[in-house]
């Protein structure tokens, strides 16, 4: 079961991926957006990948992606990654309550679908552009699919973000 739900997964990104772009334009951010504007990691779990998406609209001709807007989506990546490094894990180690630490837990994987999500995005616009990147696309999307995994498996359970000031 657990094998079709990733490989599943493994399916459908790729297709979601594929979409044609979100009303929000992805080519019309002058730069890169905070924490605070990024986070999907509030609220509930179970439904990160769709959120995910939804702060990451793919365009349609990934080739056509702009070298400043890869640059951008790049940047916010790493904010992600900063927040679950240095927001995230100091947050769910502090925390004194087991509900707490489970709504953290929650929120860091949510952040990091967002992370991972934005990274094989970043990587698929290379990739159209030329570079040979396969594997690490397949190493990333791996990783994508066990914390979209992890993330069902909590799903309806409260989540809950850092506040994070780094970009």
């Amino acid at each position: 079961m657990r094998f079709m739900t990733l490989s599943l997964l493994s399916l459908a990104l790729p297709s979601a991926l594929a979409l044609p772009t979100l009303p929000i334009a992805f080519n019309k951010r002058a730069a890169a957006r905070t924490f605070a504007e990024l986070t999907i990691s509030d609220g509930t779990a179970g439904n990160a990948l769709a959120e995910a998406t939804a702060k990451f609209p793919v365009p349609a001709d990934l080739a056509s992606v702009s070298s400043a807007d890869l640059k951008t989506l790049q940047a916010e990546r790493v904010t992600a990654e900063d927040a679950e490094t240095k927001a995230f894990n100091p947050a769910i180690a502090a925390a004194t309550d087991n509900a707490t630490k489970t709504a953290l837990q929650n929120g860091k994987i949510k952040n990091k679908v967002l992370k991972l999500f934005a990274e094989v995005q970043a990587l698929q616009i290379q990739q159209a552009q030329g570079s040979n990147n396969q594997d690490k696309i397949d190493a990333e999307t791996k990783k994508l699919n066990t914390n979209v995994a992890l993330d069902k498996k909590a799903a309806g359970q409260t989540s809950q973000t850092v506040t994070f000031t780094g970009n």
